[in-house]
């Protein structure tokens, strides 16, 4: 396998292509990925599994928070808690293939694959529908300011706003075909409960700091 990284000699160059080589391959005829980019990704993810000691060759649960904080500046733990249950039931360790699914998820254009994921993250009491309390917790982010009562307003307003736009059958939830069925005339609106998707921006400063990371560690 080819080195990638001129920090890693050939004999961890060759560990590195035992541990990910069948999995490389792999994941190249079934993801939108090429080779090159799950190279580059497993290489960062080694480097982070490797800094838990020689034996663990898994990234933490920890590690993957840090991330979401550092690439894309998200502290909402219930987000980084969905999206991680979306990836992997792991509760300590996210494998290798969760860690290319989550990037396959992040920069793929199949609009059912982002509005599955999406809806997966927002059901967060797992029920398979969302309903209005959910809706009315995610509009508590949306509004900021000092006065109290026009926060309440306004968050109460949002809530009856999106639950009359998704809610299509009338029936007090918001299922996976309510959303699907509005998201596909709208696709802009699949983030319609907050941020999920990495910006262009988040995008190209994820690649920057991969790049970085290949080149200084």
């Amino acid at each position: 396998m080819e080195n990638l990284d001129a920090t890693i000699d050939s004999m961890e160059n060759s560990r590195f292509a035992a541990l990910y080589g069948s999995l490389i391959k792999e994941l190249t005829l079934t993801s939108e990925l090429s080779q090159t980019d799950i190279t580059c990704l497993l290489v960062v993810y080694y480097k982070f599994s490797k800094a838990n000691g020689p034996q663990c060759k898994q990234m933490t649960k920890k590690q993957f928070y840090q991330i979401f904080l550092v690439l894309f500046n998200v502290a909402s733990v219930q987000v980084i808690e969905r999206t991680l249950l979306a990836i992997t039931k792991d509760t300590k360790y996210v494998s290798p293939r969760a860690w290319i699914h989550l990037f396959h998820l992040y920069t793929t254009n199949d609009i059912q694959v982002r509005m599955r994921f999406a809806f997966e993250v927002y059901d967060t009491k797992g029920t398979g529908v969302i309903d209005r309390e959910q809706v009315g917790t995610a509009c508590e982010k949306f509004f900021y300011g000092e006065d109290e009562d026009e926060l309440n307003e306004l968050k109460a307003d949002m809530t009856e706003f999106l639950m009359k736009k998704f809610d299509l059958d009338k029936d007090g939830v918001i299922s996976y075909e309510d959303y699907s069925t509005v998201v596909e005339q709208q696709p802009i609106l699949v983030e319609f409960l907050g941020w999920l998707f990495p910006s262009k921006e988040d995008k190209n400063l994820m690649a920057h700091c991969i790049n970085l990371h290949l080149k200084m560690n």
